[in-house]
């Protein structure tokens, strides 16, 4: 039996919680920590009192690794800010604790993200015989899974992958973001990067737009060209790869409400002063805009997240599609939360049940590529999110 801490109570920490809370088979006791106490009671609250709950600063190493020592769990879920990251980890190597998280390091002052700062642990978790799993959530995390499903089963080489997600709900807000909207927008606005023939090719944000026929009824729609950091892990561990791009869906109402954010500047990540005191303008916005987990009973409709996979099988070109379909609807009858979070909170427990399990355990620093996928993906469907393989035709981008 195994003691788990999850840091982190908003949207997704909330699935996490209600997800580990079902499988008590694995999780023996749940400890739920944030900065704001209240939130985690509230999660406790509609749990029945089967959580316990923690107040920690997850910016300050040595609060973390107090907590670390009080709770003395198996394995510290962090779905906190990326910005946490690094603390977090460094807290864990300090207690001898496993980790994992759904989204890569970036820095505050900056919307750079790639793996560089937590692959620069590798040694320390390796000679300290601990484990820590990168990127836990939906993208990345199963379109991971799913490309190395690819890899495994379909094609002999793959050579291109496009990633495709498209929320095809409506909350009926006039501007809303279904995950944090600091971290949303400011993943939206940055440069967009796609590999291509050995390298990273740059472009501007969002400025490739393609349609793309979704299935089961979600038809078609207008999917971006974006940078997502899961590309640059899969381009590492699957080296056949010559051209990874990915895409995601945005009504024009987002775009154009964001677009004027950004020309009046409250998209900026630099502070500014005001009335004597000095504030980040997305920070700001962030606090007025919804809380994405107000969303959840106003949202409805689907979710589609795959990689389209090309490359060769017996000397043949050959492609696959492998996607998940979610329901807004059904996630929040299930555990109140909207199908955002109920996408990245699921792979997360399913992830930790493998390190649990000794399935995905190995010290040092892992992608999810990394790992053999079928466990994962047997477990997956069960906990809500089942995949969908269609080999063959399949429109070109």
């Amino acid at each position: 039996m195994n003691k788990v801490l999850i840091i982190g109570a908003g949207g997704v920490g909330s699935v996490v919680t209600h997800k580990c809370a079902q499988r008590r088979d694995i999780f023996s006791e749940i400890t739920l920590a944030s900065r704001t106490m209240a939130k985690c009671d509230a999660i406790a609250a509609r749990l029945g009192g089967a959580v316990k709950t923690a107040q920690v600063d997850a910016d300050n190493v040595s609060e973390l690794v107090a907590l670390i020592k009080r709770v003395q769990p198996q394995l510290v879920i962090n779905v906190a800010l990326p910005y946490q990251d690094l603390t977090i980890m460094d807290a864990c190597l300090a207690t001898g604790v496993d980790y994992l998280d759904t989204a890569n390091y970036e820095p505050r002052d900056t919307a750079h993200f790639e793996y560089s700062w937590q692959w620069a642990y590798q040694d320390r978790f390796k000679e300290a015989g601990l484990t820590a799993l990168l990127g836990s959530g939906f993208d990345p995390g199963v379109t991971n899974v799913y490309t190395a499903l690819a890899a495994k089963k379909y094609l002999d080489e793959v050579q291109e992958i496009d990633i495709i997600d498209a929320n095809a709900g409506s909350h009926g807000q006039p501007f809303a973001t279904n995950f944090n909207p600091e971290i949303n927008i400011r993943e939206v606005t940055a440069p967009c990067r796609h590999w291509e023939n050995g390298q990273w090719v740059e472009t501007g944000p969002l400025a490739t737009k393609h349609s793309f026929d979704f299935p089961e009824g979600i038809g078609p729609m207008n999917i971006y060209r974006m940078f997502h950091e899961e590309m640059e892990s899969l381009v590492k561990h699957i080296p056949t790869i010559k051209k990874a791009q990915f895409w995601m869906t945005f009504s024009d109402n987002y775009l154009k409400h964001l677009e004027v954010l950004q020309n009046v500047g409250m998209t900026r990540i630099d502070e500014v002063e005001y009335q004597g005191m000095k504030i980040v303008p997305l920070q700001f916005l962030k606090a007025v805009l919804p809380d994405p987990g107000s969303l959840g009973p106003l949202t409805k409709g689907k979710t589609c997240i795959g990689v389209v996979a090309r490359g060769l099988r017996d000397g043949k070109k050959k492609q696959v599609y492998i996607y998940n379909i979610c329901d807004h609807e059904a996630c929040f009858s299930e555990v109140g939360s909207q199908a955002i979070s109920y996408t990245t909170g699921v792979p997360a427990v399913v992830g930790a049940i493998m390190m649990l399990t000794g399935k995905w355990r190995k010290p040092g620093v892992w992608n999810m590529e990394q790992f053999d996928p079928e466990p994962f993906l047997a477990e997956l469907g069960p906990m809500g999110l089942p995949t969908v393989v269609v080999e063959g035709e399949w429109p070109e981008l």
